[in-house]
């Protein structure tokens, strides 16, 4: 069962890694910093702070839930479990490595089970869907992680397996520091849903046109 199921892995990672389009070779490249997505970071920020207004207990306790996301999905991913699972990217992978596109030399770290990329944007995106609570919010701020992860295997640096296991383990990993951050100041999240998202979604798509010029020039 596990060798078919690595089978179907390798098979849907190779059948989405590269394209041999330089224009999409941009984009990946520049849509998987991190620095790409300051802006977007700085609104979320922002959105956080104003939801938060007058209530400075609920405004550290939404920035420890955050960093809660942080340490589980990047720091614990980062040196205990990739080390531990220690699962070959595929552009390390001794079987298939030759028929990875590699792009623009980026290979990534030796170990990419799970991917950090998936379950922090993803983390991140459930945390403050659940606390805003706005379909448009949630909507774009899911879209931003799927394109995250679609970067990671069209660069060839994470296998299908390592984004969706990424994915599920950020959401688990958001909602519970929802749980925890409500248990601790409810009042956070009262004063999130009042306040306009507008701003996330012009910075968003802004940012996205962005890396479709710079991609294109």
């Amino acid at each position: 069962m596990f060798d078919r199921l690595d089978a179907i892995d390798r098979a849907l990672t190779l059948a989405l890694n590269g394209s041999g389009n330089a224009f999409l070779d941009r984009i990946a490249m520049t849509a998987t910093q991190t620095s790409t997505w300051l802006p977007l970071f700085a609104v979320l920020l922002f959105l956080v702070v104003r939801g938060n207004r007058g209530n400075w207990r609920g405004l550290l306790c939404t920035f420890a839930a955050v960093g809660l996301c942080v340490l589980l999905c990047d720091a614990f991913v980062s040196f205990v479990v990739k080390p531990l699972v220690a699962r070959p990217r595929p552009t390390h992978n001794a079987e298939i490595g030759a028929l990875v596109v590699v792009v623009n030399g980026y290979r990534g770290g030796v170990y990419g089970f799970f991917s950090s990329h998936a379950a922090n944007t993803a983390a991140v995106a459930t945390l403050l869907s659940l606390l805003f609570r706005r379909k448009v919010f949630t909507a774009h701020m899911f879209a931003w992680v799927v394109l995250c992860c679609w970067t990671r295997v069209y660069l060839g640096v994470h296998y299908v397996g390592d984004l969706v296991a990424g994915f599920l383990w950020g959401i688990a990993v958001g909602a519970s520091s929802c749980w925890l951050l409500r248990r601790a100041n409810p009042a956070a999240s009262r004063g999130c849903r009042q306040i306009s998202v507008v701003p996330l979604v012009c910075v968003l798509w802004l940012t996205v046109v962005g890396i479709a010029v710079r991609a294109a020039f």
